[in-house]
């Protein structure tokens, strides 16, 4: 038997963002290892073998990445000790320092700062400067700029009444409104509270219970990302999304983003972010993948948060652009030329939750009544939730293929092509309600 030749890419994390690597791998050649904890997990369907693991279980990991050719990872909360041990032994070759910055937003957004991006205000929480006087500390803080932070035992060691000392001096600082969040572990609304009175500050201060950060609360316009991959030579970024979310979750990714455009093309507000962002990956030294989080308030826009991996909002580009944010990914990984990504048509991608199934579900039955031989499909029922097709002209269903449905969970995504946002209030928001 002839040996398999093929390079292998193995892929920290197997959920839908390892599912989606691993498509574009192979369209590309390449073989795919993925370790993921869950023995259901979406993306070992398209893998050629997978490791059931956790994600700080070093043997594992080794048993992932032996013989491989690169690493990645679709995972941010990778214990960066972990990925250190990896990184000594095998070709992660995005590096892991983009991981270890995003993987606290103190670090993060005082990272953002550094290399050029402008950032809301933002105070460590609890602190060493706010500690009660009968405890050793100051009621006045030290140096309000940025407060020595607490480590995670000290956090945890706090009663009721020291958090919410904790909490009025720093919120004293910085101001109402303003958000506490969580340093780490937080995403899609998880983790956060927003204060904007003084009977919020209680509730908040239960997340005191670990090192936070609370951050002046931007009344932005609306919200948008950008999409980059660089090979240290050469940065391409994907046309800006503006971005609608519901309830701390992304709803809508909206391409062109209005306000950012002209036509398909950037206009000069959206060249200035798009150029903004790729300064800062170049001087931040990052490789591979990397999305930025925005908000965006007339002239001025501010740095949210980063990830080192493919995006949420970055999924339109399947269909919408000429080579997606996985195709190019994954020629960063394979040591393929980066291509120059161009929008084909307007598009909207829309997430479909737990309680967007059935809807989604019904799009893709409708779209296959009558379709011909071999096509059976006639019942939303029986919609797999692995589809992945077209369901009727401009209309692309990707359904993951996860088997526990809960109303918030990311069950797949649809992209609408070519598709305005006015366009898809007329004629498909209400199928969503």
């Amino acid at each position: 038997m002839a040996k398999d030749t093929r390079p292998e890419i193995a892929i920290i994390g197997g959920g839908q963002l390892g599912l989606m690597i691993a498509e574009e791998a192979h369209n590309l050649g390449a073989r795919v290892a993925v370790l993921d904890p869950s023995a259901d997990a979406p993306a070992f369907a398209a893998a050629d073998r997978h490791v059931v693991g956790q994600y700080d279980d070093i043997k594992a990991l080794e048993k992932l990445c032996d013989g491989c050719d690169v690493v990645t990872y679709e995972f941010e909360n990778v214990p960066g000790e972990v990925l250190r041990h990896i990184e000594s032994r095998y070709n992660i070759k995005q590096g892991v320092q983009p991981l270890f910055d995003s993987q606290d937003r103190l670090r993060e957004k005082a990272n953002a700062r550094i290399h050029g991006l402008k950032t809301p205000g933002f105070i460590p929480v609890p602190a060493l400067d706010f500690m009660t006087p009968e405890d050793g500390g100051e009621s006045i803080p030290g140096n309000p700029e940025y407060p020595v932070p607490m480590t995670a035992d000290d956090a945890a060691s706090l009663d009721r009444r020291e958090r919410l000392h904790q909490i009025k001096e720093a919120v004293r600082v910085l101001g109402m409104p303003c958000v506490l969040k969580t340093r780490t572990m937080g995403y899609d609304g998880h983790g956060q509270y927003v204060i904007r009175e003084e009977k919020d500050l209680e509730p908040a201060s239960d997340l005191l219970a670990v090192p936070c950060i609370l951050e002046k609360f931007v009344d932005f316009d609306y919200e948008a990302s950008v999409v980059m991959v660089s090979d240290g030579e050469k940065t391409i970024h994907f046309p800006i999304g503006r971005n609608i979310h519901t309830d701390g979750i992304l709803d809508l990714c909206v391409v062109p983003a209005p306000g950012l455009s002209d036509g398909l093309a950037e206009n000069v507000a959206g060249k200035k972010i798009a150029a903004a962002c790729e300064a800062f990956m170049k001087s931040c030294g990052y490789k591979g993948i990397l999305a930025i989080e925005l908000f965006i308030k007339g002239d001025d826009f501010y740095f949210n948060e980063m990830a080192p991996r493919p995006h949420n909002s970055g999924h339109y580009t399947i269909e919408g652009c000429s080579a997606s944010q996985y195709r190019e990914l994954c020629h960063f990984l394979l040591g393929m030329p980066l291509e120059d990504p161009l929008l084909l048509a307007p598009t909207v991608m829309k997430n479909i939750l737990g309680k967007d199934l059935d809807a989604a579900k019904e799009i893709v039955a409708e779209s296959l009544e009558g379709a011909g031989p071999g096509v059976s499909v006639s019942d939303p029922d029986d919609v797999d939730n692995a589809f992945c097709g077209q369901a009727g002209p401009g209309v692309f269903v990707h359904l993951y293929g996860k088997i526990q449905s809960r109303p918030k969970r990311k069950m797949g995504h649809i992209t609408f092509t070519p598709m305005t946002l006015s366009d898809f209030n007329v004629k498909w928001a209400d199928r969503f309600v």
